[in-house]
């Protein structure tokens, strides 16, 4: 990285105009993005103000990134936000008996919260760590509500508000609520139980989070109502939770067509599909974020794409688990806006896209009904329609300064004549070189303001051992973490050691 004039200031907005190049640039034209060979892009106090080659202007400092590509930051929006336990299932079978649903023993002994507030804070601080790390500049958080009293408290929201204003993460918050859960009755056999007025005063308490906390630390937070799945969730809750988003004018995300157990239940309560149930209730729009859809049938999508909804792609999260979006490419041709989202560890928005352009191209059975430009934009352009922001997903003037820089030297990289292939099919969140957040130097060469990731990794390394050693509590049968978790190999110890 070349540099002249004044140096990039790690963790802080730079003063005056700031100008980057790099052998590529993502510009933005007559609605879609653009590549610009040697191109240019220079911002001030968050703004950008010009994309193309040969600025005339004066400017306080400019960047050579030397062979890399100069990217719209990428927008989440199912960014997991704690120490992920969908892992704890690739390898362990059958879910329900490995602690995902609370067993009758467990509910009538109480469930408690297994992390403290200091715990869910710096988990928040970790994850967002984590996304600027992988080149993500907005993200919507979830976490799982499995190992929860009940819901997520406004307390650590108040916490991760912060924690992405001194991290500089633009995010979408408020704490997730259900008015219902599923609990195991006997083996194999989940049901749901409900508590809708604990689901109300979480929807309260979001309102009031929304309400505190839109615009602070610069405008980087802002309010999203998450209610947590659609199965745990009673028709009141999702009518005023619908009515609350739009006079507080902000989206609702609703996670549904994400699986069997969730379509199973729904056809029993409501006897249909939760996305059938929603539009005889007229409670789909262009304000519900969607994810994931993998479970979606041919009447559901229509339904989707005929009242504006969004859908969330996380194809990693959910291939990993047997299921795709049928498919990417349909999708697009019925008019449906689809967003991305990573749901899982690691948080690498370039190994999701990858995966999505795989899964897509098995599931249409030909090559040439998607491209990895279509994933790209997804990514970015498709985040920003979702969130109803114009100003994001794109580098054009008067756009946000929400910037990413990918390496092309990278040695995992292939050679290439086209940046964007490059990057889907051969990159990584590793070769992510810079971020900037609204102008800020969120991410300079892997370092982060605010948050030392290696120390980090050992405190978070320590917090899951204690909650996986609580697991026989809330797991059928309460059998020892052993059984619950087997090793993929036996183990060996040192008897000496």
């Amino acid at each position: 990285m070349n540099e002249a004039f004044a140096p990039l200031p790690l963790g802080r907005r730079p003063e005056g105009r700031t100008l980057v190049t790099a052998s590529w640039v993502v510009g933005h034209k007559d609605g879609s993005h653009r590549l610009l060979q040697n191109g240019e892009v220079v911002f001030e106090n968050g703004e950008i103000l010009f994309v193309g080659h040969r600025f005339s202007g004066d400017v306080a400092r400019r960047i050579d990134f030397g062979n890399a590509l100069i990217s719209p930051g990428l927008i989440d929006l199912d960014a997991l936000s704690d120490l992920d336990t969908t892992i704890l299932g690739i390898d362990n079978h059958p879910g329900w008996a490995k602690g995902r649903v609370w067993p009758r023993s467990y509910v009538k002994a109480g469930p408690y919260e297994m992390y403290s507030q200091e715990e869910l804070a710096f988990q928040k601080r970790f994850a967002f760590g984590q996304l600027l790390l992988n080149g993500i500049t907005t993200a919507a958080p979830i976490a799982s509500l499995f190992y929860r009293e009940w819901g997520e408290t406004a307390a650590e929201f108040d916490a991760a508000a912060d924690a992405a204003g001194e991290l500089g993460l633009r995010v979408y918050l408020s704490p997730a609520y259900r008015s219902g859960g599923m609990v195991l009755e006997k083996r194999g056999e989940i049901v749901p139980v409900f508590d809708e007025e604990r689901g109300l005063q979480g929807l309260a308490d979001a309102i009031a989070y929304i309400e505190r906390q839109t615009g602070r630390h610069g405008d980087l937070v802002r309010g999203v109502l998450a209610p947590d799945r659609v199965e745990t969730s009673t028709l009141r809750l999702l009518q005023r939770t619908d009515a609350a988003a739009r006079d507080l004018g902000v989206k609702f995300r609703l996670h549904m067509a994400q699986g069997t157990m969730e379509v199973d239940t729904v056809r029993k309560l409501h006897g249909s599909t939760a996305p059938v149930w929603l539009a005889k209730a007229g409670l789909l729009s262009d304000r519900l974020i969607a994810p994931h859809a993998t479970n979606a049938t041919e009447e559901d999508l229509a339904l989707y794409a005929a009242n504006g909804v969004s859908i969330v792609h996380c194809p990693l999260v959910s291939s990993r688990g047997g299921s795709t979006l049928n498919s990417f490419s349909a999708c697009r041709k019925r008019g449906i806006n689809i967003a991305m989202g990573t749901d899982t560890a690691p948080a690498d928005m370039l190994m999701n896209l990858l995966v999505g352009l795989i899964t897509c191209r098995i599931n249409d059975r030909a090559p040439d009904q998607v491209r990895s430009a279509d994933l790209f934009d997804a990514a970015t352009l498709g985040g920003a329609r979702a969130l109803g922001r114009p100003d994001l997903g794109h580098l054009s003037p008067g756009a946000r300064a929400d910037i990413a820089v990918f390496d092309l030297d990278d040695t995992i990289m292939a050679p290439s004549i086209d940046p964007i292939t490059t990057l889907v099919t051969g990159g990584s969140g590793k070769v992510t070189r810079a971020v900037f957040v609204d102008g800020r130097v969120s991410m300079l060469d892997r370092k982060l303001a605010g948050i030392d990731m290696e120390k980090a990794r050992v405190q978070a390394q320590a917090q899951y051992d204690r909650l996986i050693a609580k697991y026989p509590e809330r797991s059928w049968a309460n059998a020892p973490v052993s059984e619950i978790f087997s090793p993929s190999y036996p183990i060996e110890v040192d008897a000496h050691g």
